[in-house]
């Protein structure tokens, strides 16, 4: 990828003596990158298996003459017509999303199932090494054309999408993330690589693909497809658009757990950066249309006219007729269960995180590496599922079970395996099943033993060991599923061995030992034990699930961050946390702005625009007002890139230096500078001005945002950093304390607030005070 090219870096008005979007003394690290790769334009991460430009998005409130006069020229039913789409995108990001969820569940049940009754049929017939080349095989086919699709077509559909969603909704756009393509990759991965047996959830790529559809709705209309509708052109914005993915994340929640009330608190609690109460009743709107279709569906499914899709439904475990009755010996169970969960929580992002990094590197290498890489995995995968089954005993089948035992099918907990008649292998029923179907059994009451210790412990290290190593390669993976299945083997374990002294049953400790592994890597609390709690529909055990997730994220927090975060950090993506860090406290916003600073005249030579439109990659500019128009220099505000490219492209100049404001409103309409979907906004590229013109002027009051958001040059780089997060901000001037200096000092950008910039200004500054 040629990285010489003028990409947009992070907004700022600042540049270097090289031309570039950075400040060299405060270039952001590059993101696992080889020695010989240098970024010279722009900031860069790594989106899927790609290293690509990002750019931050404007969350703004544009407030300059055209966008006024847009708003007070809007009729009551404009208005009316702009509420009413809001609520129909929600309602369509709610019917799309819980259709995939469905035909997702549909396709990866029907796949998986057809593989088992398959292998079932050799391994009936003592035709065991038959039995492996078709379970592997198939394995291996669903792998590698789940690979393909990542490796060619969308790379950016690997892996969860969370971070990536995240990054988003804090104001990152990273390339091709919510690209159309990008999202039939993702459904048709995520179908693919579930179906072939990976350790991996559906649940994560749900999230990115309800963030796609949102995306994909959220256009703003389409000139190329002529929907151009005026009502439809106020969407083209970054502020509406974000909006709507955070309802189609939380959306991609509750399509997942078939957790309406969950959704809406993960978007919340982990989604979302900026929130506002308009946004929780569209949100819950949403997700509430989500769970409607799904159950439509389902209900429809119980006819049997679903194939092998049928009473289970989507991942449903229903465990609501056992009622939780502890003693003081649970809680210590419970609270040992919450500590180590936290434990081996964190020891898990430790791992994962030293996994992707390996894989990113091994992913750089092309295209067919990646393809390998996942083949390989694959392979492993199969060979764990089927080998490990056979190195256990079989156990005889208790009496008086209400389900056959043992199970000859793919449906049922009691797998035949190799075992003889009246006996079932139980790692095999856990190992030989759709992970759905193995934490459905986890969680279950009936018979408490149904498990071995040995079993469970063995599978617990498979889960925990497979899932470690399997995501990151280049499939849609999540890892809700993964830490669940580790969670919920290790919770019965610990369920099993105190059976004779405790109250509660194994699957409500299974269910507390899946609740301990999710606080000690993904760190959330709220919107895990409302999921939870639907996911199980037994809000009995609400009291035991809080206790167990607190104290499993307050041990893991001592350790490193969520996992989430840490991907976040490790792709390279500028995130910004809700919270300044220590040393910012040190350090005033002018501390850390740099130049030179490059600004216009309210009225400015053509030539000086073009020239440092095409030296610098900058997205914001301050516009100075000067005389003969004032006494005395003064700040009128902040043009962005985007504008003065449209202003140049109709060539509005004059021979002198006028103000022409009035000719440019009643040529231009507000839409004519509304941000295109998809990054297809004009290109420097596009604009053919003639040297006649270069010496020509052009007015920038119409465009220029005048009330831009300000911070004195003493203002405390903590402050300025909490300020700029809360308001979703991409630039952030900077104003002089004392009167008689140049009316603006510099611009603050992401870029500026990220800690490699500060640290690297400031080297010899205490990080943790």
């Amino acid at each position: 990828m040629d990285h010489n090219v003028d990409i947009e870096y992070e907004g700022g008005g600042k540049m270097s003596r090289n031309g570039s979007a950075s400040d060299e003394r405060g270039m952001n690290r590059q993101p696992l990158l080889s020695k010989n790769r240098v970024n010279t334009s722009s900031q860069i991460a790594i989106v899927g298996s790609n290293i690509c430009p990002i750019e931050s998005l404007d969350y703004e409130i544009l407030e300059n003459d055209l966008f006024k006069q847009d708003w007070r020229s809007r009729k009551k039913v404009e208005i009316f017509q702009y509420v009413v789409l809001k609520w129909t995108l929600a309602l369509l990001i709610g019917v799309l999303t819980g259709l995939v969820a469905f035909f997702n569940n549909l396709g990866v049940e029907n796949i998986a199932g057809f593989k088992f009754l398959l292998t079932s049929k050799f391994m009936l017939q003592h035709r065991y090494y038959e039995a492996f080349a078709v379970f592997a095989g198939i394995n291996l086919f669903l792998a590698v054309l789940a690979g393909l699709l990542c490796a060619y077509i969308a790379p950016a559909a690997a892996g969860s999408g969370i971070p990536e969603v995240k990054a988003y909704l804090n104001g990152i756009d990273s390339h091709s993330i919510l690209a159309p393509s990008t999202l039939f990759v993702k459904i048709f991965g995520s179908i693919l690589g579930v179906a072939a047996g990976f350790v991996v959830g559906k649940e994560g790529p749900m999230v990115h693909t309800g963030a796609c559809i949102a995306n994909l709705l959220g256009q703003g209309g389409s000139r190329k497809y002529h929907l151009t509708w005026k009502w439809l052109r106020y969407f083209k914005n970054d502020r509406d658009r974000r909006d709507l993915i955070t309802c189609g994340s939380a959306a991609g929640v509750a399509a997942a757990f078939r957790a309406p009330v969950g959704g809406v608190l993960f978007a919340l609690e982990e989604a979302a950066s900026w929130w506002r109460s308009a946004l929780l009743w569209r949100t819950f709107f949403t997700t509430a249309v989500v769970a409607v279709v799904l159950r439509s569906l389902i209900g429809f499914c119980r006819s049997g006219k679903c194939g092998l899709f049928g009473e289970g439904g989507l991942i449903m475990f229903d465990i609501n007729g056992t009622i939780p009755d502890y003693n003081m010996v649970d809680l210590v169970a419970v609270i040992l269960i919450g500590v180590i969960g936290g434990i081996l929580g964190s020891l898990y992002n430790y791992f994962v995180d030293k996994v992707v990094r390996t894989y990113s590197y091994i992913n750089g290498k092309g295209p067919m590496i990646r393809v390998f890489l996942v083949g390989l995995i694959s392979l492993l995968t199969s060979c764990c599922a089927y080998g490990l089954p056979w190195f256990t005993n079989c156990v005889p089948c208790p009496v008086g079970l209400s389900v056959e035992c043992p199970t000859v099918g793919r449906s049922g907990s009691y797998k035949f395996f190799q075992c003889q008649p009246g006996h079932y292998n139980d790692l095999a029923s856990l190992l030989l099943n759709t992970n759905d179907d193995a934490i459905r059994s986890l969680f279950g009451s009936t018979n408490a033993n149904e498990f071995r210790i040995s079993t469970l412990a063995i599978f617990f290290l498979a889960m925990y060991i497979l899932g470690i190593i399997t995501y990151g390669i280049a499939i849609p993976s999540g890892l809700f599923i993964p830490v669940i299945l580790a969670g919920s083997s290790y919770g019965r374990l610990v369920g099993t061995l105190l059976v004779s002294i405790s109250n509660l049953d194994v699957g409500l400790f299974a269910l507390l030992g899946a609740a301990s592994f999710l606080g000690g890597t993904m760190r959330m609390t709220v919107s895990l034990c409302v999921i939870l709690l639907e996911l199980t529909n037994n809000l009995l055990m609400l009291p035991l699930m809080m206790l167990v997730l607190l104290i499993s994220k307050s041990v893991a927090d001592n350790f490193n961050k969520g996992v989430y975060d840490q991907i976040v950090r490790m792709k390279g993506l500028p995130f910004l946390e809700a919270h300044a860090e220590p040393y910012m406290r040190h350090l005033v916003a002018g501390d850390v702005v740099s130049g030179p600073l490059i600004t216009f005249a309210g009225v400015e030579k053509v030539s000086n625009i073009v020239h440092s439109l095409r030296l610098t990659s900058h997205n914001g500019f301050p516009v100075i007002d000067e005389p003969p128009f004032l006494e005395a220099p003064e700040l009128c505000g902040v043009v962005l890139r985007s504008h003065l490219i449209v202003l140049l492209k109709g060539k509005m100049f004059t021979k002198q230096r006028r103000l022409t404001g009035t000719e440019t409103l009643q040529r231009y309409h507000a839409f004519d500078f509304a941000k295109a979907g998809l990054g297809k906004g004009p290109k420097m590229e596009d604009l053919d001005i003639t040297p006649e013109e270069m010496e020509m002027y052009v007015d920038l009051h119409p465009i220029t945002n005048t009330s831009p958001y300000t911070v004195v040059e003493t203002m405390s780089l903590a402050k300025a950093a909490v300020a700029f997060r809360e308001l979703g901000l991409r630039h952030l001037c900077v104003v002089p304390k004392t009167p008689g200096r140049p009316p603006v000092v510099g611009i603050l950008t992401r870029h500026d607030f990220m800690p490699q910039h500060i640290l690297g200004l400031y080297p010899g500054i205490d990080k943790r005070h």
